[in-house]
């Protein structure tokens, strides 16, 4: 057997580079910082994590275990892509009784909402192609459309969401693939979109030819108010609704699901089958058997997460420099903060990590021109004690000359 000697380093040749798309994008900012605050002293109000120690371990345990004494050789087993029948057709039934007539066929179980999104862009974006998104955007939606090649255009809003003759403007000049939006107490802002505009939004998608893209992880954590109809009962025809079990089952899971027209869903699986085939088929088995007792565990998650918003609201006003607005939002897990303008909430963050606290500044989540001063709270993984020192370590951090960027 001959070994060949391998060549000299001068007269290699470089492997080829990385694609275009991989060399542009970076990685998510939210993620670098919670590596940098991961320290146990650090109150952490960076993350979009829920609170773990609220999970119910008995009752998911109980649920993978029952898998596996009755169908162990199903769970274990490869299963369709479209998803297991039984978690659809409980999924179905639970969309139906929020007022948005479904059937089984009608979702795709996806790998996370995440996947969803990622499904999405591979069915409907060429590069080049023109995104419409809320200003500002959930993070991570951001990644996948650039990841795509699209064109990445903010909508411009206010504090109850997109304006609906910006994004009738919008899209009539840019002719766009895609409207995304997150409605219901949306990330980063924790705002909720009207019920008016949501009617509205739906009919420029009908008028000028529109896909939707209707992203809901938290609308099950309302705390106050009453449940909005999602914009798809609105724009069957034209809208995607993305669903998830990470923030009221567990997010370890990876556990989502879509609701879209017969042609898109079909390429959506299509893309998925070349993605990962399916998503694990024990984990959609024990969370079919755990929907049986989830609505009892989401109000015994509400009520926990709707004091920590309170404690956090409470101790704002102390916390802040004088001039800073904040919202209030009815549900979720997000507050959104906007400092003096002289402030810039990505320069000051080293210093409020020194007083071993953090938050996620607000330029990150902009398609267009940050506003620097703003900056995102989570409230739901801290008690309300763990909170009120949190904001007297931001206090702290935030008490001294405005650093610009």
């Amino acid at each position: 057997m001959t070994v060949t000697e391998p060549a000299p380093e001068s007269t290699r040749a470089p492997v080829p580079p990385l694609a275009a798309r991989a060399r542009s994008i970076g990685g998510s900012p939210v993620r670098d910082i919670l590596a940098v605050t991961a320290r146990p002293e650090v109150v952490n109000f960076a993350g979009g994590l829920p609170a773990p120690e609220l999970f119910d371990r008995d009752g998911i345990a109980a649920a993978f275990r029952d898998v596996l004494a009755e169908t162990p050789a199903r769970a274990l087993q490869y299963s369709t892509t479209e998803g297991e029948p039984v978690l659809r057709a409980a999924l179905a039934e639970r969309v139906t009784a929020h007022g948005l007539p479904t059937g089984a066929d009608d979702l795709l179980i996806t790998t996370g909402s995440q996947q969803g999104l990622s499904l999405l862009a591979t069915a409907l974006l060429e590069p080049g192609d023109t995104v419409l998104v809320e200003n500002p955007c959930y993070l991570a939606a951001l990644q996948v459309f650039g990841l795509a090649g699209a064109r990445v255009v903010a909508v411009p809003g206010d504090e109850h969401g997109v304006d609906v003759a910006a994004l009738d403007e919008l899209v009539a000049r840019e002719r766009p693939k895609l409207f995304y939006t997150v409605p219901t107490f949306q990330n980063p802002t924790g705002r909720t979109l009207p019920a008016d505009r949501r009617a509205a939004v739906a009919e420029v998608a009908a008028r000028r030819g529109l896909w939707i893209v209707e992203d809901d992880p938290y609308g099950e954590l309302r705390y106050e108010g009453e449940r909005l109809p999602w914009i798809a009962a609105h724009a069957e025809d034209r809208t995607v609704l993305l669903g998830s079990f990470s923030k009221v089952m567990a997010p370890g899971l990876r556990l989502g699901w879509l609701r879209a027209p017969g042609a898109l869903r079909r390429a959506c699986v299509v893309a998925k089958q070349a993605a990962d085939l399916h998503t694990p088929t024990l984990n959609q088995l024990a969370a079919a058997r755990y929907l049986e007792v989830l609505d009892a565990h989401v109000a015994r998650v509400r009520d926990v997460y709707r004091e920590r918003r309170d404690a956090m609201l409470a101790g704002l006003a102390e916390a802040l420099p004088e001039g800073s607005v904040w919202n209030r939002p009815e549900g979720g897990m997000f507050l959104w903060v906007r400092l003096p303008e002289a402030y810039d909430t990505t320069a000051l963050l080293p210093r409020v990590v020194r007083h071993n606290v953090a938050y996620v500044p607000g330029a990150p989540f902009y398609a267009g021109d940050p506003d620097r001063s703003t900056l995102r709270l989570c409230f739901v993984t801290q008690t309300p004690e763990e909170i009120g020192e949190g904001l007297r370590r931001l206090a702290a951090g935030l008490d001294a000359k405005p650093l610009m960027g």
